[in-house]
């Protein structure tokens, strides 16, 4: 049976997990911070890239040094809905029809390639990302706790894609880019992996039950409500941009209090400032966001506006608000 620990002790142990992880994922130290910080949230997290950065590698760090049950899936086109929410299926010795479980059936599951699997299958992850369970012939089956869709998809090679409908996206509490490593990164890279994967030796420094303790710990964040105005403020002005054709939604007013509360106890702190919401704009917004099309004829990206509208609200008071 688990001491219980403190919010500080917790706080500590998400650092070590990030240490552990680190040796894995070498020079991407923002990165590891802010999967961790989606975890601790409740969230998921869409990662999109180039081939061969570690996209993978990183969430199967993640489940190696949590203890967590983790299964991996590659989306490929002949994948089914039934594969991964399960199907009910007849019993002749029982007489009754009995539900088999799909690989949805775990704490973290790593969605390969997301964008290359049918829209029907897709869309089989919108009710396990929001509600955490899953409805199969009618009887809802609840997911474990805690539950994580780790979904990665390559920037380049459109060809046999699907795009995700903005209902999946917006679902996704961040979306990040490992993007290449630099020169002393990938030098380290190659000495690590010369011999062994670095991942044999990742050690598990946490269990499920000090991640479900976190997520609560995390919802104890005092947030000032000068804060709740400023996350509101800046969601809202996603809307009324001239060169965005859809902006934000309440959910990700949501996503990013909680990101911004995640960000908050990983520093230690048991409470938000300005610069917590700030840092968590960058990957809260862009993936929610579409842009008009004169935007994109002008070369205007998503971080190009959401940068303007961070320029043009003023942050309140920085500070302890309690």
């Amino acid at each position: 049976m688990n001491t219980i620990k403190t919010p500080k002790q917790l706080s500590a142990l998400m650092n070590e997990l990030s240490n552990q992880i680190q040796k894995v994922i070498i020079g991407k130290e923002t990165a590891v911070k802010m999967l961790i910080t989606s975890l601790i949230s409740g969230g998921h997290v869409l990662i999109e890239d180039v081939p061969g950065t570690g996209k993978t590698t990183l969430a199967m760090a993640l489940s190696k040094a949590t203890s967590l049950t983790c299964r991996r899936v590659q989306f490929t086109p002949d994948v089914m809905a039934s594969d991964i929410t399960g199907f009910t299926m007849y019993n002749k010795s029982s007489e009754k029809f009995e539900y088999r479980k799909g690989l949805i059936m775990t704490n973290i599951f790593i969605a390969d390639e997301i964008n290359r699997t049918s829209p029907k299958t897709q869309s089989s992850l919108l009710e396990a990302m929001e509600e955490k369970k899953v409805t199969v012939d009618g009887v809802a089956h609840n997911l474990p706790e805690p539950f994580m869709v780790i979904a990665t998809e390559n920037e380049f090679g459109y060809v046999g894609t699907f795009p995700l409908p903005e209902a999946q996206l917006d679902r996704f509490l961040l979306k990040l880019s490992l993007g290449y490593p630099e020169l002393k990164d990938e030098m380290m890279i190659l000495h690590t992996r010369k011999i062994a994967d670095p991942l044999d030796n990742v050690t598990p420094v946490c269990s499920a039950e000090d991640i479900m303790a976190c997520i609560k710990a995390v919802k104890d964040i005092h947030i000032d409500p000068a804060i709740y105005k400023y996350i509101v403020e800046i969601v809202s002005a996603t809307r009324s941009h001239p060169f965005i054709s859809l902006g934000a939604s309440p959910r990700a007013s949501l996503a990013l209090m909680r990101a911004a509360q995640s960000c908050a106890f990983m520093d230690g702190r048991d409470y938000i400032t300005p610069e917590d919401v700030a840092q968590m704009t960058t990957y809260v917004l862009p993936h929610r966001i579409h842009l008009t099309q004169e935007a994109r004829v002008k070369h205007i990206t998503v971080e190009n506006v959401v940068s303007e509208i961070m320029k043009a609200i003023k942050p309140p008071f920085s500070g302890n608000a309690e």
